[in-house]
């Protein structure tokens, strides 16, 4: 290996500090996520990540609507870039943050991120008395807090320690989180208590008692479907997709159909007991209309509803590249996401909005210096949003 003399040292050694040196609009390296607190846990702190390069370094503020202010409002701090939230609570706190960082060159703005609080507490107001007629049909409300993240519902009668069984004849929606009885029996009298369990946190809060009494006069009639899954519902591929179907009545039989006669696929999982189709890794062919079907003696009663298949969240297939030119040069960006529906387009020049283009394309002839900054594009449709940013530099 060749030696290098000491003048060839030292200009190896200078360009290598000249290019650590080089001046540049802020780069996001680490954009924020949405994050869910768990309101029982004992760390009262949420942590938004969000960091970024540059020379200049860039500073950070965040905004939720408005300037985040770290000297006026102590619950919010800075830790080399991301935020910290201490003692959170959901009225002051809960929102969309986004992450801006800039410094002499321009201003880019993160991707938004959601801070939402996974489950509050029920209110403690006693619930009012239920009186049905044995052999006919209940609903009881479960009415549950506000919450986010995946929720698993449950009902407990007269504080067993074991949570209600599901059966033909009693369904709990996990939409709603209502409970159905079908036709009611005598031993169905006694109290109920709507538990409600996130599960990303396993906290379970419970709903004040519901009292149920059952009156001795007998009533027959057909099914009436109570609980149907929407009348359409976009579903992602790869997803898993869960239709609820329940009816009141003198207990009715549950079955499913396709609409249009095909066979339903194979891989379809029907919990007769619980009234619940669910669909596993959910492709074009499954799309289509799905029919519940509740028959008993006294008739039928059919609810439907259409699945509609749609490609993944919106991805890049354009991006684009920093541009150094010169004055009175033309400029022509580019963007291009794929997404269904078709994303519309917007540009974004340091943080702020600058026009709107339906093609994704930015043009700006004869530049001048004061073009100089940070671009940003945003593809957006209604199942979110991503942002691609460059630096344009205009030189004399």
């Amino acid at each position: 290996m060749k030696m290098l003399l000491p003048w060839e040292l030292l200009i190896l050694l200078s360009l290598k500090e000249c290019l650590a040196n080089t001046r540049h609009g802020p780069v996001f390296t680490q954009e924020p996520s949405d994050s869910i607190f768990p309101m029982s846990t004992d760390d009262k702190q949420v942590f938004i990540n969000c960091k970024a390069k540059g020379n200049p370094p860039p500073h950070y503020w965040k905004v939720d609507g408005r300037d985040i202010n770290t000297d006026s409002d102590l619950t919010y701090s800075l830790v080399e870039g991301n935020l910290l939230i201490s003692n959170p609570h959901v009225i002051n706190h809960g929102g969309v943050y986004q992450c801006i960082a800039t410094n002499t060159f321009g201003t880019v703005v993160s991707r938004e991120a959601k801070v939402q609080f996974a489950l509050h507490d029920f209110s403690s107001k006693p619930r009012n008395t239920v009186s049905v007629r044995e052999g006919q049909a209940v609903v009881l409300l479960c009415g549950p807090p506000p919450h986010y993240g995946e929720i698993k519902y449950s009902w407990v009668f007269n504080g067993q320690r074991s949570f209600l069984q599901q059966d033909a004849r009693r369904f709990i929606s996990q939409r709603t989180g209502n409970l159905y009885i079908a036709k009611v029996e005598a031993s169905d009298a006694g109290n109920y208590t709507c538990a409600v369990r996130n599960m990303m946190t396993n906290s379970t809060v419970f709903s004040s008692p519901a009292p149920v009494v059952v009156r001795r006069d007998m009533g027959e009639y057909e099914p009436k479907i109570e609980v149907q899954f929407p009348d359409t519902l976009h579903v992602s591929k790869g997803s898993s997709v869960k239709l609820e179907c329940f009816a009141l009545g003198p207990v009715p039989s549950i079955s499913w159909r396709r609409a249009d006669g095909n066979p339903l696929p194979g891989k379809i999982k029907i919990n007769h007991s619980s009234g619940v189709l669910e669909i596993p890794y959910f492709r074009p062919e499954d799309a289509g209309v799905y029919e519940c079907v509740a028959e008993n003696s006294r008739g039928r009663d059919v609810a439907r509803g259409q699945l509609i298949f749609h490609a993944e969240h919106l991805q890049w297939v354009q991006t684009l590249k920093d541009a150094h030119m010169a004055i009175d040069a033309n400029l022509q960006w580019e963007c291009k996401a794929v997404g269904k529906p078709r994303p519309s387009y917007r540009w974004l020049k340091n943080g702020q909005g600058r026009i709107h283009l339906e093609a994704g394309r930015l043009t700006i002839p004869k530049i001048s210096l004061s073009d100089s900054g940070m671009y940003q594009c945003v593809a957006e449709n209604e199942h979110g949003s991503v942002y691609a940013s460059a630096e344009l530099k205009v030189v004399g």
